[in-house]
């Protein structure tokens, strides 16, 4: 397992506290890995990634997992550093199977460092189609829809088998994923906690931008709150208040409710 080259514009970095970059495995075929240089002692959750058009270039949208990354979490996209070609939802699930399998073997350098509770699926445009696809699977805990939405009718049944809560960040009404994307938002099933944000940005997103600029600081946040249980994280999500209530975000809400920190009972001050 190597790191990849990092040119001018793949520099190591995020805003995070875990300086990130990105490598490839030998038993991972056409991923591109994006992890904290140094891992830290928190176990780290993850996310696999599918990229607008369904490239196989795994760099596509590399400003932005290169950020979630070094906020402890490890991300995989599908297709190669620099890959040509197309993908598909298969490799998402490789990237699962890969990620379940490091983290349980001996001599792996991820050996009990992953979360493998907390696993998210998400991709932008043709990559959020292939997210879709294997959202069903039963180690997926959250699913996030990036400028995309399901093409067409003979699809929803993805959306009826729905049962974690998902999260659409979509780029307004310019976004040519924008009457998909509420579509099904409109077909979700009933009781489902969801989140739905529009920035007016189009539909190329921010992913771009240093550190992925505004859906990289939103991606982020969603993810402490799905995968990490941050509380405070969460507060921009839920609730008439919610943080990004009070930006450029255009926000809908359906089911979702703050889970309140764990309480702890004080020890008893006399012997029981």
């Amino acid at each position: 397992m190597t790191f990849g080259a990092a040119p001018a514009g793949a520099a190591i970095g995020g805003s995070g506290p875990y300086p990130a970059d990105y490598e490839t495995s030998s038993t991972l075929a056409n991923h591109t890995i994006f992890r904290p240089q140094t891992l830290p002692s928190e176990r780290l959750p993850i996310l696999v990634w599918g990229n607008g058009a369904c490239s196989a270039n795994g760099l596509s949208q590399g400003n932005f997992l290169r950020e979630i990354a070094s906020h402890g979490f490890l991300a995989i996209a599908n297709g190669a550093p620099n890959g040509s070609g197309s993908t598909n939802a298969q490799m998402l699930t490789q990237s699962i199977d890969w990620a379940v399998a490091e983290n349980s073997r001996s001599g792996s350098k991820y050996f009990n460092r992953l979360d493998t509770t907390k696993i998210a699926v998400a991709g932008f445009s043709c990559g959020g189609v292939e997210a879709y696809a294997v959202s069903n699977d039963p180690r997926v805990t959250t699913t996030g829809i990036f400028s995309s939405g399901l093409l067409n009718d003979a699809d929803d049944y993805q959306l009826r088998r729905l049962t974690k809560p998902i999260a659409y960040f979509i780029g307004g009404p310019s976004d040519i994923a924008y009457p998909n994307a509420m579509d099904d938002w409109g077909k979700l099933p009933s009781g489902l906690p969801a989140f739905m944000g529009n920035l007016n940005v189009g539909h190329g997103g921010t992913y771009d931008q240093p550190n992925g600029g505004e859906f990289g600081r939103v991606a982020v946040l969603y993810l402490k709150w799905r995968l990490k249980g941050d509380v405070g994280a969460g507060a921009n999500f839920v609730g008439p208040d919610c943080g990004l209530c009070r930006t450029q975000w255009t926000v809908q809400q359906k089911n979702l409710t703050l889970d309140p920190p764990p309480t702890t009972t004080p020890p008893p001050t006399t012997p029981p």
